[in-house]
């Protein structure tokens, strides 16, 4: 499904509270269209992240596949890779057209292919270079314009650098940065191992904040829970949630009233899935095989009793040729009522 292309909107939640202060992580081969569109049956609130898309697969690929969304999936923002201003600029416009609320620059990633084309997290070496970029982005499109970086790379990982970085991204105009607490190692470590190995700093982004407390900061990395987000936002302007957010979906039931103060109760797993199954009916119609839908509802019930038998009816059964909503239907057999009609727990965020 492809949203017809309309007037940009701010991504700011219905109370006035910016969307960033939740947000779920750019994840590759995780946060597709199908992710997306689920992870909103939970929360109406939190900012969605597309997968990092590069700018030569938008220029020169098949522009509905990468761009392409549900309405429902609002608010939501198109993470591009890249490092030209020219081509990120005809990006980020292509990014008002379709509709999205706000343009972010991959200055994270730390992955050999995205290395190779000098774009991700070694852009980190290059400030002045993620400044131009910011500034032909700016240009192009009214949408706000945001980075995610590390806290360094390699040898650049000292305070002094990450500053130079962020006032020299600051001077081109970008306001909000999305800061993952961990350094990258472009040399010796994957993508998983960038993940994991290198130690969470959240004291370094805190400092970060204290001294550029006129900027937007968003602390990402290693956060679990809604518990853990209510600390960081004791000091950050906002929590991106990661793997956790997709490995433990259900985390997000209570984030509208959490973070957000909407009023009633969390979303049960039984809404999330009845409010899906729609969606998917749709894409089973249009083609999509059932689990490439579904696998972004495995980690529903982690923990819970009938998890097991959801991933396993789900993992053996979906991938079928011809499996439908049936398959669902089985698998729900197996949960119990108790676990499908609970409401997320509750958590005190700061205001």
């Amino acid at each position: 499904m492809s949203a017809a292309p309309h007037p940009a909107q701010k991504p700011v939640a219905s109370s006035g509270v910016p969307a960033h202060r939740l947000s779920v992580a750019p994840m590759m081969d995780w946060t597709d269209r199908h992710c997306r569109v689920f992870h909103r049956t939970l929360t109406r609130r939190t900012l969605l992240y597309t997968e990092m898309v590069t700018t030569g697969a938008l220029l020169h690929g098949d522009r509905e596949r990468h761009l392409g969304f549900s309405p429902a999936e609002h608010p939501l923002a198109l993470q591009l890779g890249g490092n030209d201003p020219v081509a990120l600029a005809e990006c980020a416009r292509m990014a008002q057209d379709w509709g999205y609320d706000e343009v972010n620059l991959n200055c994270g990633c730390p992955s050999d292919r995205v290395s190779s084309g000098a774009f991700g997290a070694c852009l980190m070496g290059t400030p002045e270079v993620v400044a131009r970029a910011v500034e032909a982005m700016r240009g192009a499109t009214t949408l706000p314009v945001t980075v995610k970086h590390r806290i360094g790379i390699d040898d650049l990982d000292s305070y002094e650098h990450l500053t130079h970085f962020v006032r020299t991204v600051e001077a081109a105009g970008c306001t909000t940065l999305i800061v993952h607490a961990r350094k990258a190692w472009l040399s010796g470590l994957s993508p998983k191992e960038n993940r994991e190995i290198p130690p969470l700093r959240y004291d370094v982004v805190r400092q970060l904040k204290a001294d550029f407390g006129h900027l937007t900061v968003v602390l990402n990395g290693g956060v679990l829970d809604l518990n853990q987000a209510a600390d960081a936002l004791t000091w950050a302007d906002g929590v991106m949630i990661g793997r956790a957010a997709y490995q433990t979906p259900f985390i997000l039931g209570e984030a509208d009233s959490a973070v957000f103060g909407e009023a009633g109760p969390g979303v049960t797993r039984r809404e999330a899935i009845d409010a899906y199954l729609p969606y998917v009916a749709t894409q089973l119609e249009a083609g999509q095989p059932l689990n490439r839908m579904m696998k972004h509802t495995l980690g529903l019930f982690a923990g819970q009793p009938g998890a097991r038998h959801w991933k396993r009816t789900i993992s053996e059964q979906g991938h079928r040729e011809g499996a439908g909503l049936e398959v669902v239907r089985a698998a729900l057999e197996g949960v119990p009522a108790e676990v499908l009609d609970a409401r997320p727990g509750k958590v005190a965020l700061p205001v």
